[in-house]
This record gives C-alpha cells, sequence and structure tokens, in this order.
C-alpha cells in the first residue's frame, strides 16, 4: 500500500527540517509539504530536502484550504493511506506506524492521535480554556454524532482512501473548522473511525490558537454539530 504524509506548513522553519527527519521512512512511500503563503524561510528550507515534494499556496488559504490541496494531491499521485502531520512538531511523527496499522489492517478508515487516551494533558502543557473546550465541545460531538471517541479536536490524522473519494471535503471550510466537519461527514456516512495514545507536546515554536480563536473556533464547530 502507498502511504503518504502531508504536511501542511505555514512558518515552520525552526521545525521542519525536525519534523521531516523524524517521519519513519520506511513506512512512508511520499511526502508532501503544503506551503501556506510562509512569511518566513519555510518555502526555502522545504525546498533544498531531498525527496520532499513541495506545493507552494501564493495567497494565504487557511488550514482547511491546505488540507484540501494535501488531500488532493496525495489521492491523484495514488495514495492508498494519507496521513496527515503538522510541520511545527506538535504531533510527533514516530507515532506514525501506529496510526496507519488500524486501517491497513482495514479495521478503521480514519485513525486520530488522541492526547486524553494516555495521560492528562495538563501536565504536559494543555493550558485550562483549551483543555475544558475539547472536553466540553468532544462529549457534545460524541453524543449528537454516535461516535465513541476520547477527543474530536486532535490534528494528527489518518484516512484510508475509499474516505477521501466519497467525503465531499473540497467543499467544507479553509478555516480551522474543517477538522470538526470532516468528523461529523466521515460520522454521517457511517465510515469507522479509531484512535490511538499520542503525547500531548506543547512548545514554543508550535502554531495553536489564541483565547478568542478558540472560542471563534468552538462556535463555528457547534454550527457544524446543530447544522
Amino acid at each position: 500500500m502507498k502511504i503518504t504524509a502531508v504536511l501542511p506548513a505555514f512558518n515552520s522553519e525552526k521545525t521542519l527540517q525536525k519534523t521531516y527527519d523524524a517521519i519513519p521512512k520506511n513506512v512512508i512511500s511520499e511526502v508532501i509539504l503544503v506551503n501556506n503563503a510562509s512569511s518566513d524561510n519555510t518555502r526555502a528550507i522545504a525546498e533544498k530536502i531531498p525527496g520532499l515534494m513541495v506545493i507552494n499556496h501564493e495567497r494565504n488559504r487557511g488550514y482547511g484550504g491546505s488540507q484540501k490541496t494535501c488531500y488532493r494531491t496525495a489521492i491523484e499521485r495514488g495514495a492508498d493511506i494519507v496521513i496527515m502531520i503538522h510541520s511545527d512538531f506538535q504531533y510527533d511523527p514516530a507515532y506514525v506506524p501506529q496510526m496507519v496499522q488500524p486501517i491497513i489492517e482495514g479495521r478503521y478508515d480514519m485513525v486520530m492521535g488522541s492526547r486524553f487516551l494516555r495521560e492528562d494533558p495538563r501536565g504536559a502543557g494543555m493550558n485550562w480554556w483549551r483543555y475544558w473546550g475539547n472536553r466540553l465541545l468532544s462529549t457534545l460531538q460524541a453524543r449528537m454524532l454516535g461516535v465513541r471517541l476520547s477527543e474530536f479536536h486532535s490534528g494528527y490524522r489518518a484516512y484510508n482512501r475509499k474516505l477521501l473519494t466519497e467525503v465531499p471535503y473540497h467543499t467544507f471550510s479553509d478555516d480551522f473548522v474543517f477538522d470538526s466537519q470532516m468528523i461529523a461527514a466521515v460520522a454521517r456516512r457511517g465510515l469507522k473511525i479509531g484512535e490511538v495514545p499520542i503525547p500531548t507536546n506543547y512548545h514554543n515554536d508550535c502554531s495553536s490558537l489564541s483565547f478568542l480563536g478558540g472560542v471563534k473556533f468552538g462556535l463555528a464547530t457547534l454550527k457544524t454539530l446543530f447544522y
């Protein structure tokens, strides 16, 4: 099976090389990076990495817009499984084998890395409002969508080809709520979602929403959920 890693990237000059080097190349067949109009040296660094396919957005298309380019390109190039890895090293690429194995075995169509299965993520740097926002939204989503997951807001995700050809993700938001729309669409279609435990990793160079951005994301997620 062809397993492709996709990296949406925005101003990741400090972490891009570290992230790429940590990807297990014995598992991954191809790595595709989508540079979302970064204003730092992300593009220059990415284009010097041997074997890395780089696609540059000339204007910022948003986090969801970057994912659309990632998945479309991976499918067009024959990927059987696509795993998204954030280029800021918030999610450890060493867990790629655990993420894709349930899909290889045919147990799930989608696998998410959960920061809540292993430990309390607050001990690893998740602040209080992010923690309780995640808990509230995840509880509501689990009940309304009928999907048993410990969290719904991890950015570490793997999909099989069937899912990415059936779910109309190209119609979703270009913003961060893209992730919530994806889960809702997958649940509505009765596709199987699983999760594996991953560590929480917050550091100075990882990107994250501000408090106000988190509130906006929460409201957009609720709108998606009730819709």
